[in-house]
Parts: C-alpha cells; sequence; structure tokens
C-alpha cells in the first residue's frame, strides 16, 4: 500500500482539527469554559490528545479559536446568502446583523469569549480570527470606505462594544436599540440585512450625530 500524499494528510489533519473546534463550541455552550476539559473535546471530536498540543497552546486559545472560527462562518454564510448583495449597504448591514444575531443565539459561548479578550491573557490572533477580519474589512471596502484599515478597527470597537452591551448580566441592552445605533452611524436603511423588528426603534429619525461618518459618493 502506498503511503498517503503530503495534500491528503493535510486534507485529514485539517478535518481533525475542524472537528476540535466544532466539539469545543458544543461542549463549551453545554458545560461552560471551567468545566470542559481538554480531554472532554478531544474525546467528542476523535481525536487525539496530541493534535490539540499540536495546534494550540491551551484550551483558552482552542476555545478563542473555536468562537472566531464559528463568527467567521456566519458572517461568510449572511454575505453568502441569496440573494447575492451587490450593494455595499446591505453588505455591511448583514455582516452588523450576523455578529449581533450570533451574540443572541450564542450568549453563553460569546459571554466565555468576551471574558477571555478581556483578561490580562488578552486577543489572541489566530487563522480563524485573521479570516474573520479579512470578511469584516471587505464588508468596509464594499460599503465604500477610503480608509478600509482604519474603518475595519473602528467598526470592530463597535460591534465588541455592541456586544458586551447585550451580554451584560441583568441589564442587557435591546438588540434593536444597539443595532439602530450602528445602522445610523453607517448611515444604513432599517429594513437592510435581517431586522429584528417591524421598525426602528428610534424613529422618527432626527438628524445624524455629527460624528456619522460620510459614504464616499
Amino acid at each position: 500500500m502506498s503511503p498517503r500524499s503530503a495534500s491528503v494528510n493535510e486534507a485529514m489533519r485539517q478535518r481533525s482539527r475542524e472537528r476540535l473546534l466544532q466539539a469545543t463550541v458544543e461542549l463549551v455552550e453545554e458545560r461552560g469554559y471551567e468545566a470542559t476539559t481538554l480531554a472532554d473535546i478531544t474525546k467528542r471530536a476523535g481525536s487525539a490528545r496530541g493534535l490539540v498540543s499540536y495546534y494550540y497552546s491551551g484550551k483558552r486559545a482552542l476555545v478563542q479559536s473555536a468562537v472566531h472560527r464559528l463568527m467567521n462562518r456566519e458572517l461568510a454564510a449572511a454575505l453568502a446568502a441569496e440573494p447575492e448583495p451587490t450593494d455595499g449597504d446591505e453588505v455591511l448591514a448583514r455582516a452588523i446583523d450576523a455578529i449581533l444575531g450570533l451574540t443572541v443565539t450564542h450568549t453563553k459561548l460569546m459571554r466565555i469569549h468576551m471574558s477571555q479578550i478581556l483578561a490580562d491573557e488578552g486577543f489572541i490572533q489566530c487563522p480563524e480570527q485573521q479570516r474573520l477580519a479579512a470578511l469584516l474589512e471587505e464588508a468596509v471596502v464594499r460599503w465604500g470606505s477610503e480608509t478600509a484599515r482604519e474603518e475595519y478597527r473602528l467598526l470592530r470597537a463597535l460591534l465588541m462594544g455592541a456586544t458586551v452591551a447585550l451580554l451584560l448580566p441583568g441589564a442587557p441592552m435591546p438588540v434593536a436599540r444597539l443595532r439602530s445605533e450602528l445602522f445610523q452611524r453607517y448611515r444604513l436603511d432599517w429594513q437592510l440585512g435581517v431586522p429584528p423588528c417591524a421598525q426602528d426603534p428610534r424613529e422618527p429619525a432626527g438628524l445624524p450625530d455629527a460624528a456619522t461618518p460620510l459614504k464616499p459618493a
């Protein structure tokens, strides 16, 4: 029997890695961060324990990568959904809705993710995070920003702030209100993307805030 080619081996490792990330999301949502062990994750994924050590420095890095992968997949699916968006406003609206929607549907997971980012160890950059960043920056470019890198960083900060507001124990902000603030900043029509309710809660809208960026012509 001839040995497997390098490409086949890499494809198998990638599938194993995908199973690890998916198992991580499932178990952390079921049990929480502390109650989930690497042994639990590898057992659920059907992977060898050594594979985790090969790819990740520990459980914290694995969990952050798993959440970034989930965010990346949700965002990619939203941007690719039919009908395919051709207008930059629709692209940005879908991007915002994807992240806000994920926070609503995966509250426990996102609360754990945000607490880890805000911890002393800080933000872990990984391939999944880089792919997520690329999609968000592309959305800003398609929206029409002439300073896409700077605007992407601001959008990321605004989305993180909205996520924290949605997750605040005992006093969460309504998703529609947070969406309205983001949409007004980027001058997006409320009916774009996936509106959480029929009408913008701030209607009738007042004059745009002075800080509202003017979209390039």
